[in-house]
């Protein structure tokens, strides 16, 4: 398993230069199961990325474009009158996909936002009142602007929990910036991308997660820097129970990543940052004090202060 997903992230590497981190994260959260929200700045790469993990996983992929327009209808689907048999009939959206990229998904919205909330939680929608179930893998690669910039609406927290893990690309370093600047197009090494991974070897993967061993000194770690978030005053609110499972089955999964059966402290801490930056919030009143911080300085202290054993 650990040589196919290397595979995998390498192959990604070839469309996406210099980011072999934010690659490998983002494999360690889709073979968790989880969902990806890719927040950056216009031209980072965060859409080449979303497509080039559902083209090596071998997954059927769409894309909708969010913007202040968008209906939650024109997502989900809707029933439409068909005249020569005399019925309605249910045309589905394309979130019935296995890899729905979301892009710029806080242009939308809240109430449109809000329609993907049952789809990424029970990987099933609810439309004029019936269920109906999603493909399965089911997996949302969102990407989102900093709020910065003009046109963003944030996304709720109870949203934002849903998402595994989020992730920023960043500038390339120069030498990955001089391999783009001189090489092919992005999107011609995208096309020659090639599948790394079935779908049964995505199962066997998937199912090897639950399976990684988690010691009682690892469990107790895990609880300690829970357990930090919710008692230390300079956080608004602390991680929720769906924060700490997220925190340990990606821990569990970057650990198989690395060819091991047992997890331990470093792949919690590794995986940390992207896991938790994004459900938590500084106490404002301590912020305005300037004892506060945002979520990666508030990660920093849970690294700084919290003991490993």
């Amino acid at each position: 398993m650990q040589k196919t997903l290397d595979r995998a992230a390498q192959e990604i590497g070839t469309v996406l230069l210099g980011k072999d981190r934010q690659v490998r994260l983002a494999l360690c959260c889709l073979i968790t199961g989880g969902h990806l929200l890719l927040e950056d700045l216009p031209g980072m790469g965060k859409t080449t990325l979303s497509h080039a993990l559902a083209k090596v996983l071998g997954l059927e992929y769409r894309r909708v474009q969010f913007t202040s327009d968008l209906l939650p209808g024109d997502i989900l689907g809707a029933s439409i009158f068909d005249r020569p048999s005399n019925k309605f009939q249910f045309l589905p959206g394309p979130i019935f996909t296995q890899v729905l990229l979301a892009d710029e998904i806080n242009r939308s919205t809240p109430k449109t936002q809000s329609a993907l909330l049952e789809a990424m939680a029970e990987r099933q929608v609810t439309i004029e009142g019936e269920t109906r179930a999603l493909p399965q893998p089911f997996f949302v690669i969102a990407t989102q602007n900093p709020l910065t910039q003009a046109g963003t609406y944030p996304l709720p927290e109870s949203q934002l929990d849903r998402f595994l893990m989020r992730l920023s690309l960043g500038y390339p370093d120069p030498a990955a910036e001089r391999l783009l600047l001189t090489g092919e197009d992005a999107q011609v090494r995208l096309a020659h991308l090639q599948q790394c991974v079935t779908l049964e070897q995505l199962q066997k993967i998937h199912g090897a997660v639950d399976r990684v061993h988690t010691s009682e000194q690892l469990l107790d770690y895990v609880q300690r820097l829970i357990a930090y978030t919710r008692n230390e005053p300079g956080f608004a609110f602390g991680l929720s129970p769906r924060g700490a499972l997220a925190l340990l089955r990606s821990a569990k999964a970057w650990a198989l990543m690395n060819g091991r059966g047992h997890a331990v402290p470093e792949d919690v801490q590794i995986v940390l940052p992207a896991v938790v930056e994004h459900r938590l919030h500084a106490n404002l009143d301590l912020f305005e004090a300037g004892k506060g911080g945002d979520g990666s300085s508030l990660v920093d202290k849970l690294l700084r202060r919290v003991a490993v054993v």
